[in-house]
């Protein structure tokens, strides 16, 4: 998952807490092995080098290709799970490695869902376009790994790197505390909030960013046109039912640019913005 994992048990044998973790971990290292672009032989890379052949996908993955179809309709094309490619033009270092206009266009043929062929089971993409599944991987791999502890306990939270879910209450019903990371300030809570039952995601450019001539470009890219979006905040924090869910409108919200708050509120949805 590219950061770090914790499962935090309360109320529970200690057999049963090794087995929640176990469990846990254990989801996380197979959804990460599956769909991670960076491992090879496994299906992301099987549809990512078929060079225009059709591939057929497990249900699992069809599922998947479901979700982020949807998530492109959704977003008016913004939210796009062909734009990984736009990582060969962009490092988002903390560098002022800025892509030239040149380099981003090279890449724009090969970005665009509406260039794929997808009736489950059979996916084609054209040559040099790829499939990644980042933007919805980790919160999957939290609400799956949920799935499989929920039996087991419910005093529980899962934290993927950030993307939290918590089964239920501490031990005695205290909520568990949850701090959100300031975008102006290394390492210090900007908020904390508190979380008894349901999921909470952050998407934001505290990590993953560039700056250039004293102008900050975030990660999160608009695939029409793969450069940063503009306006948009710096740390987006969603709750949801499922981490699933506050992801995705986390994101959708930051493709908003400027009308980010605006397009949740609209949702009707808890959130917290910091710019």
């Amino acid at each position: 998952m590219a950061s770090p994992c914790e499962v935090h048990v309360g109320d529970a044998d200690p057999a049963v807490a090794q087995r929640i973790v176990a469990l846990a971990a254990a989801e996380a290292q197979r959804i990460e092995a599956k769909y991670s672009r960076y491992r090879r032989g496994n299906i992301v890379d099987t549809i990512n080098t078929a060079g225009g052949r059709p591939v057929v996908v497990d249900d699992e993955t069809a599922r998947l290709l479901d979700y982020a179809s949807r998530l492109y309709e959704l977003s008016d094309g913004k939210f796009d799970a062909t734009s990984g490619v736009l990582r060969r033009a962009w490092r988002f270092d903390g560098s002022d490695r800025v892509p030239t206009e040149e380099a981003v266009a090279a890449l724009l043929p090969v970005v665009g869902w509406d260039k794929v062929s997808w009736r489950t089971p059979e996916l084609r993409l054209a040559p040099g376009m790829e499939i990644d599944f980042g933007g919805i991987g980790k919160e999957y791999a939290v609400d799956s790994a949920a799935a499989l502890v929920r039996p087991l306990s419910q005093r529980c939270l899962l934290n993927f790197g950030g993307d939290l879910l918590a089964l239920g209450p501490q031990s005695g019903g205290a909520p568990w505390r949850v701090g959100v990371e300031s975008v102006t300030e290394a390492d210090a809570v900007a908020r904390h909030i508190d979380l008894t039952v349901g999921a909470l995601a952050t998407s934001g450019d505290s990590r993953r960013f560039l700056l250039k001539d004293g102008k900050r470009y975030g990660h999160v890219l608009d695939p029409t046109t793969g450069w940063p979006v503009a306006g948009a905040p710096r740390s987006i924090t969603v709750a949801a039912e499922t981490c699933t869910l506050a992801g995705m409108l986390a994101t959708l919200a930051l493709l908003q640019g400027g009308a980010a708050e605006a397009f949740l509120t609209a949702q009707s949805v808890q959130f917290w913005s910091l710019r």
